[in-house]
């Protein structure tokens, strides 16, 4: 088995560095998937861009944590379920929201349900959508703009899940005390 580098201050590639630098002055640390992703600056900046793009998107924090913990879930990510729900708690989000996403139960509202099960069918259908399954998205009080903005979040996710997978990077010692493994 390939093992991945985790990149750090002193080993980081030139063209990485300033993104490293960033990391760690944003953080208080390098997180090890931004070690990883350092290793390939196109890679590092496509997930930095599209984090900051989803960040500012229409959702509140329950709603961007509900995408990307929806996402995380589905695809098993034991680094980014833990970064998450720590993230999710410095946002301010109830952690019985973040409970329901990582044990894949029940979301508090109908609202948040719907961005969930629209979430899940994103990435199940790989955006191949019924008309119906779209209409009970509208119904629920989103837009195509949020439909839309599912689908930034969904690239995001893809990379830094995908990274995850492949690097098998350790969960940053900030989030250990959230470990999650996948029970599904």
């Amino acid at each position: 088995m390939s093992k991945f580098t985790i990149h750090n201050l002193e080993t980081v590639p030139a063209a990485s560095k300033a993104m490293l630098e960033q990391s760690n002055k944003a953080y208080g640390m390098v997180p090890n998937l931004h070690g990883v992703l350092a290793e390939s600056p196109n890679t590092f900046e496509a997930y930095q861009v599209l984090h900051k793009l989803f960040s500012e998107s229409s959702f509140n924090a329950e709603e961007l944590t509900v995408v990307w913990q929806t996402i995380n879930v589905e695809h098993g990510c034991t680094y980014c379920v833990p970064a998450h729900t720590a993230i999710a708690g410095m946002m301010n989000v109830d952690s019985a929201l973040s409970d329901a996403l990582r044990n894949r139960a029940a979301m508090p509202t109908a609202k948040l349900q719907a961005l969930h099960d629209t979430t899940l069918l994103m990435v199940r259908k790989r955006g191949m959508l019924s008309d119906a399954e779209m209409e009970a998205f509208f119904a629920a009080g989103y837009g195509q703009q949020q439909l839309l903005e599912i689908i930034l979040g969904l690239s995001q996710k893809v990379i830094s899940n995908y990274v995850n997978h492949i690097a098998h990077t350790p969960t940053d010692a900030p989030f250990q005390q959230f470990a999650w493994e996948d029970n599904k």
